[in-house]
């Protein structure tokens, strides 16, 4: 079981604490939360957006999806989502479509929904897509406490 480099050395300095757990192959949140039998409200998934100047990492439960008009709205920015080439850029020690929840460790902007706030624990992909990360909710937060936060998903 290996994540991305980069993650891990976030996590590491950032002092909390947190698990690995193996998987088998999957490439959707969804496939994921079933194969590993978590709920999937509890597994954030990140959506790479863009704008003119920035990218910025959206996370939300993997059992809803995105609503791009409501970000824009409430953020005033042309958010749109970023293309394969430029996630692969940024995400360079991850696999493609397996981009961790935790942006900043890569520079990022990040806004999360606020429906993950209440989580006991918090898994997200660690970069591969058989590796998940397991923090418990409070860390989580500890971890996304300069992020954005605000409603902008809808039920799958």
């Amino acid at each position: 079981m290996a994540i991305a480099i980069t993650l891990r050395d976030y996590l590491d300095s950032a002092g909390v604490r947190y698990g690995v757990v193996g998987h088998p192959y999957s490439t959707t949140s969804m496939q994921t939360a079933r194969v590993t039998h978590i709920n999937s409200h509890q597994l954030a998934k990140a959506v790479v957006l863009q704008d003119s100047e920035h990218y910025v990492v959206a996370v939300l439960p993997a059992d809803k999806r995105i609503q791009l008009g409501r970000l824009r709205r409430k953020y005033q920015r042309a958010l749109g989502l970023a293309t394969e080439e430029d996630v692969g850029r940024l995400f360079f020690d991850c696999a493609p479509g397996a981009a961790p929840a935790l942006g900043s460790a890569y520079g990022c902007e990040v806004i999360y929904d606020d429906s993950l706030a209440d989580n006991e624990d918090i898994y997200f992909e660690g970069g591969t897509h058989t590796d998940l990360v397991h923090l418990s909710g409070g860390d989580f937060m500890k971890l996304m406490s300069n992020a954005t936060h605000g409603n902008f998903c809808r039920a799958a």
